[in-house]
């Protein structure tokens, strides 16, 4: 199976979002956020920004708001093709997931340690890497480190192909085995099957690669002790989620900018963006071992409360991102912003080995760190929706992740904002 659902959003920074929003006022959209911070300043409209200010909590303050969400995996990516909705990339995406300093170093050696451990050594063990990607990243790691068979199946054909020309350069021929198509569709060669295998389909919510149907079916008939987790590399992917507040939501408004012809595609943000900023602690709303694939949760009822030093830090870093922009009464609309919701972010962790997590945000606290993985945003209501510390925030998690390779997981996210 191919790799991920991620990282080639058709909106690679926040502000690309605008291009599909109504223009006005000869107002074009912005290539960066940052760009678009800058651009505000020249909009003839009357401003906005003393509207964004939190109403105050009298008798309103009792009153709930309802938010929502919903897409399907595939919403706002690049499909495989029309068909078969998986979502294919170009090299420089694999390149950037390859050049991960916090992914790469951790499965290469989750992988050496593995083959090290093995019982009879390296050369009994028979290795599979499903979505091995353009340069079959993996299998050469396996490859390189004394792996006695090494099968990689990859479903883009292009991948496949530069995978066979990699592992032809590499020497490495005798053995690695490119098998081409879904692993759903293909057997091991003579009915083998594998000792462990490798499994990076991991996306920015963890399940959104159908790693739950991929791995569902390696679980039958690839692996030959699929129910020990040292079968599997990651063992277990989790998806922790917080509500957030999202600094271009706040900018740009209605009824000049629609936020619903997003047709529920998310935003996707960059680990390290400034521009969405966390309003509580994370909770794990997403959890699939690989080992016990199907008693993972994918349903959940979570009541976040709003953290009122969260929110005092959180005006801060706005306060620097619009001076930086230059946009005017800058402070006001930082407090107007660490004040409000945007929606529920959602990320990845994932554990290789008993020793050895990945963190796409850092870990347990959701703050901001480097990541190839991206931060996924679902706008939850047509404007930002006013909080203060203490407010509850109380959401379902739904997510059918399908035992369908070729069908993408959907996720429904509902609720409502209850002031206090």
């Amino acid at each position: 199976m191919t790799a991920p659902y991620r990282r080639t959003s058709k909106m690679l920074s926040c502000c690309i979002t605008i291009a599909i929003m109504t223009t006005v006022h000869g107002f074009s959209a912005p290539s960066t956020r940052r760009t678009a911070i800058e651009q505000i300043r020249t909009i003839s409209f009357t401003p906005f920004v003393t509207t964004l200010l939190p109403p105050p909590r009298d008798a309103a303050a009792a009153e709930t708001t309802p938010i929502f969400a919903a897409w399907n995996a595939v919403d706002g990516l690049n499909s495989l093709d029309s068909e078969k909705k998986i979502v294919s990339f170009d090299k420089s995406a694999y390149q950037a997931m390859m050049n991960d300093q916090s992914r790469t170093p951790l499965f290469e050696q989750a992988i050496i340690n593995r083959l090290k451990s093995a019982e009879g050594g390296p050369e009994g063990q028979v290795v599979l890497d499903l979505g091995t990607g353009p340069f079959a990243l993996f299998a050469v790691v396996a490859a390189k480190n004394g792996a006695g068979k090494v099968y990689a199946i990859e479903a883009s054909k292009e991948a496949a192909a530069s995978a066979r020309d990699t592992v032809k350069k590499l020497g490495f021929e005798d053995k690695i085995t490119i098998l081409e198509g879904f692993s759903t569709d293909i057997s091991l060669p003579g009915g083998e099957k594998a000792d462990f295998a490798i499994a990076e389909i991991v996306g920015s919510v963890a399940s959104e690669e159908g790693a739950y149907a991929t791995i569902s079916d390696a679980h039958k008939r690839l692996l030959k002790n699929p129910s020990d987790t040292k079968s599997w590399i990651p063992s277990r992917i989790q998806t922790y989620a917080a509500p957030a507040s999202y600094s271009l939501h706040n900018l740009f408004k209605p009824p000049e900018f629609d936020w619903t012809k997003l047709d529920g595609a998310p935003v996707r943000f960059n680990c390290r963006d400034e521009g969405l900023q966390l309003l509580s602690d994370p909770v794990l709303v997403e959890d699939i071992s690989f080992a016990e694939i199907g008693k993972g949760f994918q349903k959940k009822e979570v009541t976040f409360i709003v953290d009122g030093i969260r929110v005092e830090e959180n005006i801060k870093r706005f306060d620097v991102e619009f001076k930086n922009g230059r946009i005017d009464e800058a402070r006001k609309l930082a407090i107007a912003t660490a004040n409000s919701v945007s929606g529920i972010a959602l990320w990845p962790r994932l554990t290789l080995d008993d020793d050895t997590d990945i963190n796409s945000r850092h870990y347990p606290d959701g703050g901001h760190q480097k990541s190839h993985w991206q931060t996924v945003l679902p706008i939850m209501s047509p404007e930002p929706v006013a909080v203060k510390g203490g407010d509850q925030i109380a959401v379902n998690f739904d997510f059918d992740v399908t035992s369908e390779v070729t069908r993408p997981p959907s996720y429904k996210i509902s609720g409502c904002v209850e002031g206090i």
